[in-house]
């Protein structure tokens, strides 16, 4: 004899359904009930306003200028180039929906809007993960702009106004880029991290790179664990600058450094300034929001004029 389901039994297996799911989501330590978890505790958190607003419109051209919009976005003027390194300038990074993008939210403002930031030259593109390969900030580039990415990630700027500007670079590999404002050379060199956009997507690559201009050079490390690479191009120098990532460290040490490490290989690169990226904009790491700095202050205590900055929206000149 076919049995029917009572109203009465359906409630009650929804309820022990629904009982279920709510247990895993709030218990489980798998990722999507993590990320679940992690987007319902930024309800209501407010963003921050960056304490600092650079202004690129004043800065010289006839120096190298570099402030730190927030996680791994710079803005550099070098000699009159203007170079954003992965560019991330909205609330949230993580999957791009067309109408919102859902992901992590900032815990601080980018120093400049979209708007604010000026005519780029040059978007340099460390490696594809989300929270430095932008989507909707990378939309906002000017068809003009120049792109230097990893290997294997040029497919990812279909339907930006960039897509046949964009210039792949495996370690090793070294381009010189035209631009209105003259030219400047990017090599790209091994660091110790991880290129998946999607977690299946592996193959795509990951770099540090090497700025070269006008007799001067600056490195942007990217996203980086502790590595050789660092130490392998000390002989391509010196460096005026490097600009390494010092946060996210907790758990994920085997793929982000720490910033005693940053430090270490700043040095192991013969790099004469650091300027500090990837920490506090974003709560991605376990280890306190203001861990990070604190420590790479302490680091470099004995010398403490090699760190460039410390906040958002702060500006560096390389004397």
């Amino acid at each position: 004899m076919k049995k029917t389901l009572s109203r009465r039994r359906f409630l009650q297996l929804s309820a022990v359904g629904a009982a279920g799911t709510a247990a895993w989501v709030s218990t489980s330590q798998q990722w999507t009930p993590k990320f679940i978890r992690e987007r319902f505790s930024e309800i209501g958190l407010d963003v921050q306003q960056a304490k600092h607003k650079p202004a690129p419109d004043k800065w010289s051209d006839r120096q190298i200028t570099a402030s730190w919009l927030g996680h791994s976005t710079i803005l550099i003027n070098f000699y009159g180039l203007t170079i954003l390194t992965d560019p991330v300038l909205f609330g949230r990074v993580g999957a791009d929906l067309g109408f919102g993008t859902l992901g992590p939210k900032r815990r601080v403002a980018a120093a400049l809007t979209a708007k604010e930031v000026p005519q780029v030259d040059l978007a340099l593109l460390s490696h594809a993960h989300l929270d430095h390969f932008d989507m909707p900030s990378l939309k906002t580039l000017r068809a003009d702009t120049q792109v230097v990415t990893a290997s294997r990630t040029a497919d990812l700027f279909s339907g930006t106004k960039v897509a046949k500007n964009a210039k792949e670079l495996s370690w090793g590999q070294k381009t010189v880029v035209k631009t209105g404002h003259g030219e400047i050379e990017v090599e790209a060199f091994q660091v110790k991290h991880w290129g998946a956009r999607w977690r299946h997507d592996t193959y795509r690559g990951y770099n540090g790179y090497i700025l070269s201009r006008g007799g001067k050079k600056i490195i942007f490390g990217g996203d980086t664990a502790l590595c050789n690479g660092f130490a392998e191009i000390k002989n391509k120098g010196p460096f005026e600058l490097a600009c390494m990532p010092i946060g996210a460290y907790n758990p994920w040490i085997y793929s982000h450094c720490n910033p005693e490490q940053a430090v270490r290989m700043a040095n192991e690169a013969g790099a004469k300034h650091i300027l500090p990226i990837h920490h506090y904009t974003f709560r991605f790491g376990r280890e306190c929001c203001t861990e990070p700095i604190e420590r790479l202050q302490e680091a470099l205590k004995q010398e403490p004029e090699r760190l460039a900055l410390k906040e958002a929206g702060e500006t560096f000149l390389v004397a």
